[in-house]
């Protein structure tokens, strides 16, 4: 394999045709190791073999080298650009911690960068950002330095066999301006890195807690000499200044449970939407849209926030925001603690038994005599005979009308407001 193999180009040739895992190889030296952690080089079918850290001539965001084998460190390997094609489908998250386990903790294509390297490699875009572009024979004056573009097309495969071909006698090193240089040396100072939830929680800065520790230090020194004195009985049995008397724990928001089944009306894709914003989306457009932004997997705890007025006796109104959360598996109500289930108000069900199995309480009668049920449909559903005796709401789902939908989100907060008062009082907000 010579160095003039196109590292990028023979990448994207070798994932054409095949749209699944490609029959991409891997070795360790002359081994054939199955980890892509492991290897040293990527096997590229038909036959060539390239160092997984062979630069590509995908140039690094802020670089402004032209050169990927003079200046590599500016440049994508060819490992970092196979790791983002193979996990392109993975959550920003997920793709950032394959690329640490692979030992791209630097150097990995962004998370912004990776939606446009996959789709070149798969033909669905012509130009790629930050490519920079084959050098050929130019048909300007032998005095007009050739121009390198930061976003080209690759040539095809038939004329690169030429472009290789081509001398560097014909090729003229282009000179950068100093004053140039300058400008891209402030635009890098004032630059951030990208940095994931990990690296931004060690910081940079080393905190000293001691002002805090000598600011208690007095006041629970004076907690123990009180509790130590022996003056009278009273001065035993009494309680601490309420300034040093732990506060209440604050109100504990109510917890909402839907059905996991893919038919019901009201899923994790859509329950945001309806409940908060009062606009009804099927499950399957909203998941739809939600890959398109790259948020392939719903979030399994979500938070609800609602507006609500209230009217004290004097007539004056206060607007105040509630909160609520929304789960659909017991293992996420599992992550609120051991009182989980005391804080549940509302149940939606589908009208199928297994839903509860899991649950505190798995008889129907029983779950929805602790909780509020609630069984959404659509308005030309006819009744369903299973929930007759299972003491939950019904509330219609209009498919075609969206501007009804405020209504019924309305009747669905009323409901649930008047029974946590009666049932749940301590979990009413405000």
């Amino acid at each position: 394999m010579t160095s003039s193999t196109d590292a990028i180009l023979a990448l994207k040739q070798a994932l054409k045709g095949s749209r699944g895992r490609p029959a991409i190889t891997y070795k360790k030296g002359s081994t054939t190791v199955y980890s892509f952690a492991d290897a040293t080089h990527l096997v590229l079918p038909p036959s060539t073999t390239l160092p997984k850290t062979a630069p590509t001539r995908l140039r690094r965001m802020g670089a402004s080298s032209t050169d990927p084998q003079a200046n590599p460190q500016d440049f994508f390997s060819l490992g970092a650009v196979y790791l983002a094609w193979l996990f392109r489908d993975a959550p920003g998250a997920e793709y950032m911690k394959h690329a640490r386990e692979n030992g791209f903790a630097v150097g990995f294509v962004s998370v912004t960068e990776r939606k446009g390297v996959v789709e070149w490699l798969m033909d669905k875009t012509q130009t790629l950002a930050g490519l920079i572009s084959v050098e050929v024979e130019s048909t300007t004056p032998p005095g007009t330095p050739p121009q390198i573009r930061a976003s080209a097309t690759l040539p095809s495969s038939s004329s690169l066999s030429k472009i290789s071909e081509s001398t560097s006698s014909l090729k003229r090193r282009y000179v950068t301006d100093s004053s140039d240089m300058e400008v891209v040396k402030r635009i890098k100072a004032n630059e951030v890195e990208l940095q994931d939830r990990n690296t931004v929680l060690r910081g940079i800065k080393p905190n000293n807690f001691n002002s805090l520790k000598d600011s208690f230090a007095d006041k629970l020194k004076k907690l123990r000499e009180g509790g130590r004195s022996t003056t009278s009985t009273s001065s035993l049995t009494s309680t601490p200044d309420s300034k040093m008397q732990p506060r209440k724990a604050r109100n504990q928001y109510p917890i909402i449970i839907i059905s996991s089944s893919p038919t019901s009306l009201i899923t994790m894709h859509n329950v945001r939407r309806f409940l908060q914003d009062a606009v009804f989306e099927p499950s399957q457009d909203a998941r739809a849209r939600a890959t398109a932004e790259g948020n392939a997997r719903p979030e399994d705890m979500i938070p609800i926030y609602r507006k609500r007025t209230t009217i004290d006796s004097s007539g004056r109104e206060t607007e105040m925001q509630t909160r609520y959360f929304v789960v659909d598996s017991t293992e996420a109500l599992a992550k609120f603690g051991t009182d989980a289930w005391d804080r549940v108000v509302c149940v939606m069900t589908t009208g199928q038994a297994w839903q509860f199995r899991p649950y505190k309480w798995t008889e129907p009668k029983t779950l929805f005599h602790h909780v509020k049920g609630i069984y959404f449909s659509w308005t030309n559903d006819p009744p369903n005979p299973k929930i007759k005796d299972w003491n939950v709401t019904e509330l219609k789902i209009d498919p075609h009308r969206r501007h009804v939908d405020k209504s019924v989100v309305a009747h669905f907060w009323r409901i649930l407001d008047q029974w946590t008062s009666t049932y749940k009082p301590s979990l009413v907000q405000g």
